[in-house]
């Protein structure tokens, strides 16, 4: 079980000192309110059990913040996930009521997810979303962020220079670990097959990116053949996997780097066996953990949830409070990689 940060950890978090936090969580001294105000954020944002003290120990009412998130892919169980976290996330923020307004969107379509993002903003303070990189997004951001409502963008990022920060994995690396993890099992030469979800999303360009550099760079008997669309679905990565193994026969690897992997595993388990091609894919569900037990994934990189939700919702939070001034940059997560062994 993973342990609790402490008063080191807070104090680092807060960018304050040890004595600081000391003083404050035992009442030795006074502090002033910036520094209760930072100390709170940064152990809501870590999880640390003195932000109920903290809290008991503050005066006034409890302010409501309403949180929006705009997720995708409502039946992949990554995002079902995802949406259970961030519900049990704001149900244990201590100091706040925190109100959820979570939808789903239908499609990666931009028009959509604007109209969704300008609907939302009628009953949210702030917003968390995932969504494409497109012009008609940004401009949806932009009339938020003027209307006082800061937008996050989660996973993959998007309206970079509006929106109020990002909140996800580094997906350069992502990419390249990908690669690496496929250059150690691929021992002859041959072919690589990449999967994108679509052709905005930031996040996977970026993946895609240092997948190409590091083979580029490590393994160039390995040829990366033309990336695939395959909107994250299932029944379309199977029909393209299973043509590309009977077109290739020297194809070593196949790097799924958004939605659809479930398609990859079915088409190898119909026509391979496991091991002879190595399989990323991203994110660990039930499909994806019994594929990497079994030896049909080769490695699967993950997203934090739990981390991620508290992590974001403590950076709304303050902005929510400071009425959307400042932001928050780019906040990266640690990716978790997991391999048979490890399960």
């Amino acid at each position: 079980m993973a342990r609790r940060p402490g008063m080191a950890a807070l104090a680092a978090a807060a960018g304050v000192s040890v004595a600081t936090v000391d003083r404050l969580l035992n009442g030795r001294e006074q502090v002033s309110g910036a520094t209760r105000t930072a100390v709170l954020e940064a152990a809501l944002r870590i999880g640390h059990p003195a932000a109920a003290r903290l809290v008991e120990g503050g005066s006034g009412a409890v302010p409501t913040v309403r949180f929006g998130v705009l997720l995708h892919k409502q039946g992949q169980e990554f995002y079902q996930n995802m949406a259970r976290e961030f519900r049990a996330a704001v149900a244990l923020l201590p100091g706040v009521k925190g109100q959820l307004e979570l939808d789903f969107a239908a499609s990666q379509a931009p028009s959509e997810v604007a109209g969704l993002l300008r609907g939302m903003a009628r009953r949210c303070d702030v917003i968390a979303a995932t969504a494409v990189n497109h012009p008609e997004i940004t401009a949806a951001v932009e009339e938020l962020r003027q209307r006082g409502i800061p937008v996050f963008s989660l996973l993959s990022d998007f309206a970079q220079g509006v929106r109020a920060g990002y909140v996800g994995l580094n997906n350069l690396k992502v990419g390249r670990t990908a690669a690496w993890m496929i250059s150690l099992s691929a021992k002859q030469a041959g072919k690589v097959a990449l999967f994108v979800g679509g052709a905005r999303w930031h996040g996977h360009d970026l993946r895609e990116t240092g997948f190409r550099a590091y083979l580029r760079e490590e393994r160039p008997d390995l040829e990366v053949l033309e990336s695939i669309v395959n909107l994250e679905t299932r029944q379309l990565t199977y029909e393209t996997t299973l043509n590309l193994l009977n077109r290739h026969p020297d194809l070593r690897g196949i790097f799924v780097a958004g939605g659809g992997m479930e398609g990859a595993i079915a088409a190898l388990q119909q026509v391979r066996k496991p091991g002879d091609v190595a399989l990323v894919v991203n994110e660990l569900t039930a499909e994806s953990r019994a594929a990497l037990a079994q030896g049909w994934v080769t490695m699967v990189d993950a997203t934090p949830l739990p981390d991620l939700c508290r992590e974001v919702l403590g950076l709304m939070l303050r902005m929510a409070r400071d009425r959307g001034i400042g932001g928050a940059g780019q906040v990266f997560l640690p990716v978790q990689l997991h391999v048979a062994e490890s399960l």
